[in-house]
């Protein structure tokens, strides 16, 4: 698949794009770089699920499962998981509201219930569900900030993790509470556990946006550290190559 850049309409509402004025450029920088919590997302290697989890978890046995995540823009969290070996694919889309609300403008507005969220494929055998679980909580976002991740606010950047059986919803409840009673964070953890009705893919031009806009300050600014922490703290499971969504 071509690696070009794509020329794309301005995405609402998202900071980081070249087409920008350079007043806003400047405004951005200086938020990125300037604002307190530009200087808080830091990676934390949080601990692996414990026995205990693991055990909840029956889908080893299976050739493929998929989980959707949410926690953030998609750009950042898509990527992390393209870069996970073992993924089959990671798909930018949303969860959490109606088909008739299941467009970028209407999620935008924070009034549509759903979460920016990607569907994660993967193979149980090359990685499993509590690896993607510790992934999720490490690196690709902090999942103690209500309702926001730094620079990007409202119910749509909330921390979630959508399940589709009760083994999903028991390992992830379980892990959670592993991660609070060990003080993982100094904040308690705010991701929802929340059943999967329905995923929505994202609009073409959010698929891969990582990849093909490595030069937007956004991704630069936030996401590009995300790939490299995943690099850094996960070397076994990091892949240089990521795995696209088809065109």
């Amino acid at each position: 698949m071509s690696q070009a850049k794509v020329t794309q309409p301005k995405p609402p509402r998202r900071m980081g794009n070249t087409s920008m004025l350079a007043i806003a450029a400047i405004a951005l920088f200086l938020l990125l770089y300037l604002a307190p919590w530009a200087q808080a997302e830091k990676a934390r290697l949080v601990p692996a699920p414990g026995p205990e989890v693991l055990a909840l978890d029956s889908g080893a046995a299976r050739p493929q499962d998929s989980i959707v995540f949410a926690g953030g823009c998609f750009w950042g969290i898509q990527a992390v998981f393209q870069h996970t070996r073992g993924v089959l694919d990671a798909v930018s889309g949303y969860a959490g509201g109606k088909s008739s609300s299941a467009d970028y403008e209407t999620v935008s507005t924070g009034s549509s219930g759903h979460a920016e969220s990607v569907q994660v494929r993967f193979d149980p055998r090359q990685v499993s569900y509590g690896q993607l679980l510790q992934i999720f909580f490490s690196v690709a976002h902090d999942p103690t900030q209500l309702n926001r991740q730094y620079p990007d606010v409202g119910t749509q950047y909330r921390s979630a993790i959508f399940y589709h059986d009760e083994a999903q919803k028991l390992v992830a409840q379980r892990y959670i509470a592993q991660l609070d009673a060990g003080q993982a964070f100094a904040q308690k953890i705010v991701t929802q556990v929340s059943q999967l009705d329905q995923f929505y893919p994202a609009e073409r031009y959010h698929q891969n946006y990582a990849t093909l806009h490595p030069d937007s300050t956004y991704i630069a600014g936030f996401d590009l550290p995300k790939i490299a922490n995943l690099k850094a703290m996960f070397p076994a499971l990091y892949r240089d190559v990521p795995v696209l969504v088809a065109p």
